[in-house]
């Protein structure tokens, strides 16, 4: 039987994979305050506050006279803000320098969205909460012209930004990010189209009135800035405006003011700054409502009064800044937190659900496979118990050795601050399209394309038939691999509990979980009714060797589409043309004599060829593409929301339930659980009944706040399932989710 040889080959491959865990470690560099830097080629910096990420959007690709925009998208943490150009009392602007561009492309000034007023005890700020994008235009001239080989423009920025809370925490970041020239880059289209909408837009000049000869101005009565503005669009005549000066230290900006509406003509009153020290002419203005503003560059009839004494940083920022430098340099880093052994009842029971959990996950489409195989494999040894036995221990060593090595990983890198969870190696594309070539081989050589007995050596190619033990072991490594995206029940508490526990005990429960996983095959093998309840070997078992490959080949399919989730359309197709390449290659290897030395030569140049010119669209994260606000009307109703941190807080204090459902793309049960119980009329009728709101926490790429928010239900991986009502405890449901449980929940409320 020629299956197991090719595991041997399959664990050096997994090992490649498992060494790709580092990569969204720089990936998504993490910053400390006050640092710079990013890592090498990201185009993602994370910190503590803020996620900052450069994207761009090229939707008839780069070349001359084509509209190309690039942006800095900015999420903050929940109380958390950056700046708006006029920063407010305090803060500093977001600044962006292009350390490198393209010959012929050149950037413009940053089009900032409306901001909003942001109180800080007796001040104001001007800036941005939640996520925002400020998108710059880069013009591309006739000078523009790419080499015949190159297939990308890359683009260099260096951003600083300040942070703020109570506390301000500078911050900045290098970011790099390849724009294919030939192909379509509109994965940020409704962002970018947001961010027009917002940015504010030119009211008539002041010289071109409205009907009725009101000219717009400005002026200055008593210690009172005075503006009148006509030409606003007639959408916003009578509602109340906001209002943002772009010069800093012009007005109080604290200070609400008065305004009214004459027809259909705005005008304010707002104090002036004591501490004034600019006189704009003409005065430069933002007014807006809704999202939406209007510039208009004021004249300030009468000129300004004298201004007081220039300041370059306000008090109140220079007094945050010192406080924070100063904590900052006399604090060590703090180290993590202390775990604390968990009591012998406690324990137990996590050792428990961790050993059901593991034997639950046999039960899961995604271990199937492998299975099935070992099933073939325990047939070979017809009545040899001997053989049985010690396959048993040896495949039950390498799950349990495998989920401790996973579990010492996610412990290593939470403890050096990485926000991790359980199936973490997956939200890396390098992982995802490293197991995809591994199934491809798998199903290639089930399929019967290839044997390795025809393309190795005769001493490599019999290593199966004299080390049995070695082949189950590695047999286990591989049942461990594919059955990572998974999360059985019982499952979730006990990960969950791992992040509190002192490593020892942690790792117990990840032994327990591999000991489930193996156990059914392990008891199997000891047992000698199972044994001889088996066939015999026969035709059947070539039959049924073919079959298996179509599973194999449906995972790759799967994990294909997790990858384009992550690396969006461009990455995986670039994997597919890889892994067809890839089988190019394998089917050349078994060919004979001068054909095989003349195709397998030429088969492994194009492959190499393939992975230098498409391997970075694989493992390069896709920008994440904005959701479209649900329509009015029924659906509305039953539309699921993209979850970020606060929002079901903010739902709840409107007095709307809440039902968050925690998946990713790679998580099998979740997706199993999205078609069949969140699919249901019934429960989708039941929630709009109730008003639920339903809010979606994608996990597939790295989130550190999705991360924290499973940490606080006590959970550390997906799926999770949590119904929230005002004044209530939060119910979390298990696993695989059941729709009489969720109706009978969502009736209670």
């Amino acid at each position: 039987m020629p299956v197991r040889p090719l595991q041997r080959l399959l664990l050096t491959l997994f090992f490649i994979a498992a060494c790709a865990l580092a990569a969204p470690a720089s990936a998504q560099f993490s910053s400390q305050p006050g640092a710079g830097g990013g890592g090498s080629g990201s185009s993602t910096v994370t910190t503590p506050h803020v996620r900052a990420e450069l994207v761009a959007h090229a939707p008839d690709g780069v070349g001359p006279g084509k509209p190309l925009w690039l942006g800095l998208s900015i999420a903050h943490q929940p109380e958390w803000h950056t700046y708006w150009k006029n920063s407010g009392d305090s803060g500093l602007p977001t600044q962006l320098e292009w350390r490198q561009l393209p010959a012929g492309i050149e950037a413009g000034e940053i089009a900032w969205p409306v901001p909003r007023k942001i109180p800080i005890g007796t001040l104001a700020n001007y800036g941005y909460e939640g996520t925002v994008l400020l998108p710059v235009p880069m013009a591309v001239s006739s000078a523009f012209a790419p080499g015949p080989f190159e297939r990308n423009a890359t683009f260099t920025l260096q951003a600083s930004w300040l942070v703020c809370r109570k506390e301000c925490i500078p911050e900045e970041g290098t970011f790099t990010l390849q724009v294919p020239l030939a192909s379509t880059t509109a994965m940020n289209a409704l962002a970018f189209e947001a961010a027009r909408l917002a940015h504010p837009q030119p009211l008539p000049a002041p010289a071109a009135a409205a009907a009725g000869g009101t000219r717009s101005h400005a002026r200055v009565e008593r210690g009172m800035l005075v503006l009148t503005v006509a030409g606003l669009p007639e959408t916003v005549r009578g509602k109340p405006l906001d209002f943002f000066p772009e010069t800093p230290g012009v007005i109080e900006t604290a200070a609400d003011g008065m305004q009214d509406w004459q027809g259909d003509v705005w005008t304010a009153r707002v104090p002036i700054s004591p501490q004034r020290s600019e006189s704009p002419m003409p005065l430069p203005v933002v007014l807006a409502h809704g999202g939406r503003g209007w510039r208009a560059e004021l004249p300030v009839e009468g000129g300004w009064p004298r201004p007081a004494s220039a300041a370059t940083v306000s008090p109140a920022l220079e007094a945050a800044l010192r406080a924070n430098a100063q904590e900052q340099s006399q604090q060590q880093p703090l180290p993590p937190a202390a775990a604390t052994p968990a009591s012998a009842g406690l324990l137990a029971t996590a050792l428990l659900g961790a050993l059901l959990g593991g034997l639950v996950l046999n039960l899961m489409p995604c271990v199937f496979p492998v299975l099935a195989i070992k099933v073939v494999g325990f047939a070979r040894h017809g009545q040899d118990r001997r053989a049985h036995r010690l396959g048993g221990l040896a495949y039950t060593a390498g799950v349990v050795l495998s989920f401790l090595a996973l579990g010492g990983a996610m412990l290593a890198l939470r403890a050096a601050g990485e926000a991790v969870g359980w199936g973490f190696q997956l939200q890396s594309p390098a992982v995802v399209a490293a197991l995809a070539a591994l199934f491809t081989l798998i199903g290639l050589n089930l399929a019967g394309v290839f044997e390795f007995g025809r393309m190795l050596p005769s001493s490599l190619a019999g290593l199966q038939a004299r080390h049995p033990v070695a082949d189950a072991f590695l047999t286990g490594v591989l049942a461990v691999a594919v059955a990572s995206p998974c999360t059985a029940p019982f499952m979730g508490a006990s990960l969950g509990l791992t992040a509190t526990l002192p490593a020892a005990q942690a790792l117990a429960v990840f032994a327990a979980l591999g000991l489930g996983l193996a156990l059914p095959y392990l008891a199997a093998s000891w047992v000698p009714a199972v044994a001889r309840a088996l066939p015999r070997p026969g035709a059947w078992m070539d039959t049924l060797r073919r079959f298996l490959a179509f599973p194999m080949f449906a995972t790759v399919v799967w994990l294909v589409w997790v990858l384009g989730q992550q690396s969006g359309i461009d990455g995986a197709a670039a994997l597919l043309a890889l892994l067809v390449a890839l089988g190019m290659v394998v089917w050349s290897l078994t060919l004979a004599g001068r054909v095989r030395i003349a195709i397998a030569t030429i088969s492994i140049a194009i492959f190499a060829m393939f992975a230098a010119a498409w391997g970075p669209k694989v493992i390069e994260m896709a920008p994440v593409a904005e959701a479209a606000p649900p329509r009015g009307g029924a659906a509305a109703a039953t539309a699921w929301q993209p979850w970020r941190p606060g929002l079901a807080d903010e739902l709840l204090a409107q007095g709307r339930p809440v039902f968050v459902d925690y998946t990713a793309a790679w998580c099998v049960t979740c997706q199993f659980n999205k078609k069949t119980t969140l699919a249901s009329d019934a429960v989708l009728r039941d929630l709009a009944g109730k008003n639920v709101a339903l809010l979606r926490a994608d996990w597939t790429r790295r989130d550190p706040a999705i991360t924290a928010a499973l940490a606080q239900l006590g959970r550390s991986g997906v799926p999770v399932y949590v119904l929230q009502a005002p004044g209530k405890a939060p119910v979390v449901f298990s696993e695989i989710l059941g729709e009489r449980e969720l109706r009978s929940a969502v009736a209670a409320l």
